[in-house]
């Protein structure tokens, strides 16, 4: 394995065929729960980086984020818009570290006298010229990415911890490992052969994805066992915590025209506008813990279900840092991220309190919101786009979906418009 950081004590059956569970320290402990913060978008771009051409297919989150990738910059309203939904921030510790960014244009009245600020290059207006901000501003010290001395991110350093094949993590006591074996049915450990495993970045992006892939993800990747058993089964083992779906009655609802075949009641697509392809764009920010909190810890990734309900039934006191459960399990998103147009009851961290010299002069504001992208969206309007069944949003096109019909050889009698409401409720 390459670029060993991270170590770890796995005990193999004695067939050499599965791992039965592994011993871990904090370290790789909170490399597991950070699969929580990972916004979707990331975890596209992540794997398609590492990957290519072989990426894993991960259905229409795959197909949104290359319809996205291939969408022109000219349907947004800031060329920064489009960036923030392919490599979306976590909220959480993110390793890119933040930057800040002011108008460029030195003539500007803004520039001289006061200070227009953003977050992110690209994506935030001059308030008084309408330029967007792209000269960054150096960063003396931030006490956001200070450290608080621990050397834990979510759990407490000293802590240990027992981990299952399927990603459930205990506390290491006894008590768990015996947990862990009844369920596997396994009645004792005789042979059971012990191996130290040392992961490095390469190791952990291909843990990530058996942990989308596999029912067996440590398996997966410590004995390089291809056949996959469906991340989508159902797990056993773990008690269920009290967590229930998220209802949201003050939801706002949006319009989609449907074309279907009138035959066969076959979906073709949807005709949207730039509200409702603002809010598909806008699911890449939301990382799984997110999805986790919003589908009441059933998401049918069941190693990631099995994590989110380990966080939810440790004893966040004795094991975990302070305020670390309550973001793992309802993560908030970056500040700057929350388009106008969401569905979703996802809320966004509050605007940091900025402190920065003009001169000799200390100046200190809020990041304001109504210059962090313009008019509060991603995409620009009014324009309307074509979702196919796989959620890939193209600009609609009438030929386009002329050509469907003929490629299909469906003929114009066959085909049937529907105006569908979509609100809170189909959205999850």
């Amino acid at each position: 394995m390459s670029d060993a950081k991270l170590s770890l004590k796995v005990i193999i059956n004695k067939q050499n065929t599965k791992v039965l569970f592994a011993e871990a320290d904090s370290d790789f402990t909170d490399v597991l729960l950070s699969f929580l913060t990972l916004p979707l978008g990331k975890i596209a771009r992540v794997l398609d980086k590492q990957y290519g051409d072989e990426a894993p297919v991960f259905g229409s989150l795959t197909t949104l984020y290359k319809g996205l990738a291939n969408l022109d910059s000219a349907h947004f309203w800031t060329e920064g818009g489009k960036q923030m939904l392919l490599d979306p921030r976590s909220s959480f510790h993110d390793t890119q570290p933040i930057k800040y960014f002011s108008c460029e244009n030195m003539t500007c009245k803004t520039s001289r006298l006061t200070m227009s600020i953003g977050m992110y290059y690209g994506t935030a207006i001059c308030r008084n010229c309408g330029e967007q901000l792209k000269r960054e501003i150096p960063v003396r010290d931030s006490a956001s990415q200070a450290a608080d001395g621990d050397g834990g991110v979510f759990t407490i350093s000293l802590a240990t911890f027992v981990i299952s094949d399927d990603l459930q993590i205990l506390p290491n006591v006894t008590a768990s490992v015996v947990q862990i074996l009844s369920y596997l049915g396994i009645s004792d450990v005789e042979g059971a052969v012990v191996r130290n495993v040392s992961f490095g970045i390469n190791e952990i992006k291909d843990l990530l994805k058996w942990s989308l892939l596999s029912r067996t993800p440590l398996t997966n990747l410590i004995l390089n066992k291809e056949n996959i058993s469906s991340a989508f089964a159902t797990a056993m083992g773990m008690s269920s915590p009290r967590i229930e779906k998220v209802w949201d009655s003050n939801s706002r609802a949006m319009t989609l025209k449907v074309i279907v075949r009138k035959s066969t009641r076959e979906f073709l697509f949807a005709e949207a506008d730039e509200v409702f392809a603002d809010f598909l764009f806008s699911l890449l920010t939301v990382p799984l813990g997110g999805v986790g909190w919003l589908l009441g810890c059933s998401t049918d990734l069941k190693n990631i279900d099995n994590l989110y309900r380990s966080v939810a039934n440790m004893n966040g006191n004795k094991y975990m840092k302070q305020n670390a459960k309550a973001m793992l399990l309802k993560p908030k998103l970056p500040y700057g991220y929350a388009s106008e147009n969401r569905i979703l009851p996802l809320f966004e961290q509050e605007a940091p309190f900025l402190y920065y010299y003009k001169g000799n002069i200390l100046f200190n504001e809020y990041l304001g919101r109504p210059y962090t992208r313009r008019k509060g969206n991603y995409v620009k309007g009014p324009r309307m786009f074509m979702i196919t069944d796989d959620l890939t949003v193209t600009p609609l096109c009438t030929a386009s979906g002329i050509s469907m019909f003929s490629d299909l050889k469906i003929p114009l009698s066959d085909i049937h418009e529907m105006q569908l409401q979509i609100e809170f409720e189909e959205v999850i």
